[in-house]
């Protein structure tokens, strides 16, 4: 990028302006653009900061065991149990997670920190450059929409976090090539690191570093070369475990279908235009992108590589100016930082798409700096009426960044949103139908969902985990059969799958058919022995059919393997409780609301003990909890109710039936109660 003359403005010399005044305006220049800049960011995603749990952040933060013990520290950096090695990464999470817990809203105001962090020490990094407007780069990169999807989804936090110490590790190794200390050296090294430990995406950095040495000098130098040296070793021992984790635990039984050499060039010429211009006309923007048709590949869709040779070719020629120089390196940059995602090597995200915004977030700086550098050539030869529209229009175009940013960060607020806003564009994404139905289940609209896993599977028939959840969802619409065909069909494409072999046990069970049910929970805890899901529907069946001492038996064998597990204490909880045993059903209550403090299922239940066993203000407090979480639990208004009939306060009681039987009218508690609280209440 072009070093820029640091002028003064036109008809006032730098030696005619008093020293103290010149420090005291650029100091106050400088508060306001660093204001602007985190103002601007923070409305971005203001809409965002009070999002929902969405896609894979439940194997990333709330289904995350390592998470919540207290020696997972140790397993997040010793053990080969996650779908990928960053360490670094989480570690972050489980001081989050020790903070906050399931609630979101800590790792958003986390995620948007950092990305604002990060767009600060990108305008600190382009000073370094010699950029006189730097801050326009740190703005751009704070409001751009195409960083919406990495900053918005909390599994994506590894790109916020991993950025800012890889531009920390560049403003190191300027100083460095500046002033040929070794501790800079060591600095950027140790900086580097970090970045890999979040997230190896920034594992060209060391090639970024040569791009500027040519930018710089023109060539590349054999001290260029050594220096890069440690930032090549650190890129290649990290990146090569990161594709044993991608192979081995990411990919897994998945088959990714990346073609021959030639699929693949056509596919990176394509994904690499495809980011351009997005990151230069961010309209448009998904989730989840249409998977294009590259095999075979047509000779048009090796066009790309043609433009992008020609655009090297050219600014090669043109090395001698000081803007072509600066055209290379940061198209350079931009191209380097997208090659790992663009296809050449099977990532787990290609079974979805073969592009996604979140694989640009790193290339995003390098165009945001090249704008910064083209505004601060062009800004000083714009005179007279020039001046005025060349501002005008580039606040226009910040105005629409904001705003298209600000309203794409809304559609991250939950899954339900996120999914109907890739469907209304994209209705082919099979995944998107898929985990739309998922979020219906969760909230019980269970013939929604069994409508979106049709979907899906009319998509991609060999869906085995579609093929589960509609059968989960077919049980709880009473279709026991079609259950049953379902989940027989998810174990022929995949026999080992545990989660269907808990819900073919769970279907024979209800059949009464419960040897053959405890034959398929012993499958799923042969193939995975710490698949708690299974003992604990063991118990649920063997409960069920009244062999309690034996259902007692699974619940303690799931507890032992996974003492944290919220589920198997409700579950045994609920089995106390049914047969009397309160006191020992509360201690597995209130264990399940510590460990998920904002599930309102837990809060009602130990309620509901808490009141029988005459412990009305207790009860009262965590019923009233379950209803901060979710307002309209019908069943938590009803034990309420229940709760101020004990205290006496019957007219209370009255409101909470009512509100009870609005919410659902089914509820036949509420209305038999209801009817004696009027009574009672009757003069």
């Amino acid at each position: 990028m072009p070093a820029v003359p640091n002028s003064p403005p036109a008809g006032l010399s730098a030696a005619s302006r008093p020293a103290a005044a010149t420090w005291r305006c650029n100091r106050a220049a400088v508060v306001l653009q660093a204001v602007l800049i985190l103002v601007a960011g923070w409305f971005v995603y203001s809409p965002a900061l009070q999002g929902d749990w969405l896609w894979d952040d439940d194997r990333e933060v709330t289904q995350n065991p390592l998470l919540r013990d207290a020696g997972g520290l140790a397993r997040i950096w010793g053990e080969a149990s996650s779908s990928d090695y960053f360490p670094l990464k989480s570690t972050v999470q489980w001081i989050e997670w020790h903070l906050w817990q399931d609630r979101p809203t800590g790792y958003h105001i986390v995620s948007v920190g950092l990305h604002l962090l990060s767009a600060l020490l990108l305008w600190r990094l382009l000073q370094k450059l010699g950029i006189r407007l730097a801050w326009v780069g740190g703005l751009l990169f704070a409001i751009h929409p195409l960083a919406v999807e990495s900053v918005a989804w909390i599994a994506e936090q590894k790109n916020t976090l991993s950025l800012p110490p890889l531009l920390l590790a560049m403003c190191a190794y300027l100083d460095f090539d500046d002033r040929h200390r070794g501790r800079d050296l060591v600095r950027a090294a140790g900086w580097f690191l970090a970045a890999m430990l979040c997230k190896t995406s920034v594992v060209m950095f060391p090639l970024i570093i040569l791009l500027h040495a040519g930018w710089k000098r023109g060539t590349i130098g054999r001290r260029d070369l050594a220096a890069s040296a440690p930032f090549f070793a650190i890129s290649f021992g990290l990146g090569l475990v990161t594709l044993w984790f991608q192979h081995h635990h990411a990919i897994g039984d998945w088959t990714i279908p990346v073609g021959g050499p030639s699929v693949r060039l056509a596919r990176a010429g394509l994904a690499l235009s495809f980011y351009f211009l997005k990151c230069l006309v961010p309209v448009g923007l998904l989730p989840l992108y249409p998977r294009w048709a590259v095999d075979p590949p047509g000779l048009v869709q090796f066009v790309p590589w043609l433009l992008w040779a020609g655009t090297g070719f050219w600014l090669w020629r043109r090395q001698g100016e000081a803007w072509a120089r600066a055209g290379w390196f940061g198209l350079g940059s931009f191209a380097v930082n997208l090659a790992p995602v663009l296809g050449f090597v099977a990532m787990a995200y290609m079974r979805y798409s073969w592009v996604a915004d979140h694989f640009a977030y790193l290339s995003l700086v390098s165009l945001a700096g090249l704008a910064a550098a083209g505004t601060s050539a062009i800004y000083p030869r714009l005179t007279g009426a020039g001046r005025p529209l060349g501002l005008a229009a580039a606040g226009g175009i910040g105005l629409a960044l904001v705003l298209t940013s600000h309203g794409y960060a809304r559609v991250f607020r939950n899954e339900e949103a996120l999914w109907s806003y890739t469907l209304s564009r994209n209705p082919q994404a099979w995944a998107a139908h898929y985990n739309l139905g998922t979020a219906l289940a969760r909230a019980g609209k269970w013939e929604d969902a069994r409508g979106r896993f049709d979907q899906a599977l009319g998509l991609k028939p060999d869906f085995a985990d579609a093929q589960n959840n509609l059968a989960v969802a077919l049980l709880h619409l009473g279709r026991e059969q079609e259950a049953f065909a379902h989940v027989q069909q998810a174990l022929v494409l995949r026999p080992d799958y545990p989660d269907a072999q808990v819900n073919l046990g769970n279907i024979l069970a209800r059949m009464g058919r419960l040897d053959e049910a405890a034959a398929h929970y012993a499958r799923a805890l042969q193939n995975d022995p710490g698949f708690t899901a299974a003992d604990v529907n063991w118990g649920n069946a063997l409960a069920r059919a009244g062999r309690i001492a034996e259902a007692i038996d699974h619940y303690q064998r799931a507890l032992r393997g996974a003492p944290r597990s919220a589920v198997a204490h409700f579950d045994f909880g609920a089995t106390l409780a049914e047969h009397g045993r309160l006191a020992e059903a509360l201690d597995h209550y209130a264990q399940a609301a510590g460990i998920e403090p904002g599930n309102a299922e837990y809060h009602n239940a130990l309620g509901t003990v808490l009141a029988q066993l005459a412990r009305a203000d207790e009860a009262l407090a965590h019923l009233d909890q379950a209803l901060r979480i979710n307002p309209e639990y019908a069943e938590a208004h009803c034990n309420r109710g229940n709760v101020l009939v004990q205290l006496d306060r019957i007219s209370e009681a009255i409101s909470e039936y009512e509100r009870a039987l609005q919410l659902d009218p089914r509820l036949t508690e509420a209305a038999h109660n209801l009817a004696l609280a009027r009574r009672h209440a009757a003069p």
